[in-house]
């Protein structure tokens, strides 16, 4: 990854948790940076900036309305970050993922393709991709702890993405589900409350 914003100076940061945490479409790192102070000191939060320009922000892939995708831009996405992640974990104790957004369709596209490697993933106003491709290529057998946050009224994220994804998270994962009314497609210091108190659960 070309940009990468870390919580703490290289000296600070072996064997510490790393929570990897993405942005969603069209912002950058800055709106991760933001949640730094918000969650358990005790890790490591590496923000990372998605590859491909979009207005005056940034994606991990080309989005419409409908959320539709192409699956080698998603892939190639993923990949990338993959190997960003294979380049730190070694000075880690594990790995965790966050993702806002958009970010959320990345951090669980990276769960599925490597389902033991990730003790807690938090995913956060966004949504699970519904891409035949990638759902032939998963194999979950160990239901992975997830966060799902977001406020029902959303009006970003379209009902049938909802839809998808909580059937997905039902099926696939050990889920935490909370709401926030009144919060709309953003995050709060409420559910960073919440999503602290999970991360130290399981992975603490």
């Amino acid at each position: 990854m070309e940009t990468v914003v870390w919580s703490k100076p290289a000296s600070e940061r072996a064997g510490t948790p790393l929570l990897v945490m993405m942005h969603g479409y069209g912002t950058d790192e800055s709106r991760m940076v933001n949640l730094f102070d918000h969650l358990p000191a005790e890790f490591t939060c590496a923000a990372l900036r998605a590859p491909m320009p979009i207005a005056d922000g940034y994606g991990w892939f080309l989005l419409d309305y409908f959320l539709t995708n192409d699956f080698a831009d998603v892939i190639a996405a993923a990949n990338s970050v993959l190997a960003w992640i294979d380049s730190v974990k070694g000075g880690h104790s594990s790995v965790s993922l966050l993702g806002y957004s958009q970010g959320m369709a990345m951090a669980s596209t990276l769960l599925r393709l490597r389902p033991r490697e990730f003790p807690a993933v938090v995913g956060l106003s966004g949504f699970v991709l519904n891409n035949d491709l990638l759902a032939l290529s998963e194999s979950i057998e160990v239901p992975p702890p997830f966060f799902w946050g977001r406020d029902r009224e959303d009006l970003v994220i379209n009902e049938e993405a909802i839809e998808y994804t909580a059937d997905w998270l039902d099926a696939h994962t050990l889920l935490t589900a909370r709401t926030y009314p009144g919060m709309g497609h953003a995050m709060s210091k409420a559910e960073m409350v919440d999503v602290s108190a999970f991360l130290r659960h399981y992975v603490l």
